[in-house]
């Protein structure tokens, strides 16, 4: 049964904004587990939806606190991403446009929080044991490659 987030979210009449951060420490990044639906159980990047005259990175800054009780600092921009979930009858349940940011945290500790149930660093070779959503593994390798490829000390 829809939660009344989820109903205002189902069947929009235009796809909705949101944004995801890309979090890493020593290797890992920082995943959530979906709380909620849609893709509840589902491992994600944590972030959400921009709220109505907010700010892009004042989004990802509330949606991360939230999620994982971490401060961050968006970096850069490192993909653009679009989800459209189906249902049954092919109608679209679900669409979202969602811009992903690498960030680097600030202060906070480390806690699940909001609509997520589980908040963790997951080493790179760790993310193909884990249920994730569609399209999130190549956004992650696209930011651990681009951070490969800065000079160092940047």
């Amino acid at each position: 049964m829809p939660t009344p987030a989820d109903s205002s979210r189902r069947y929009p009449a235009r796809p909705l904004l949101g944004v995801g951060a890309l979090i890493f420490r020593e290797g890992s990044i920082l995943l959530v587990e979906r709380g909620r639906e849609p893709l509840k159980g589902y491992w994600s990047l944590p972030g959400g939806l921009v709220e109505t005259g907010e700010r892009l990175e004042d989004a990802i800054r509330r949606e991360v606190l939230e999620e994982t009780g971490l401060e961050v600092q968006p970096v850069a921009l490192v993909e653009v991403f679009e989800r459209i979930m189906t249902d049954a009858e092919e109608r679209v349940e679900y669409h979202y446009v969602l811009l992903d940011y690498h960030c680097t945290v600030q202060g906070g500790a480390l806690k699940a929080g909001d609509d997520v149930s589980r908040a963790e660093w997951v080493e790179r070779t760790a993310l193909g044991g884990r249920q994730v959503t569609s399209g999130t593994i190549p956004v992650i390798e696209k930011a651990y490659r681009l951070l490969e490829s800065r000079p160092a000390g940047r």
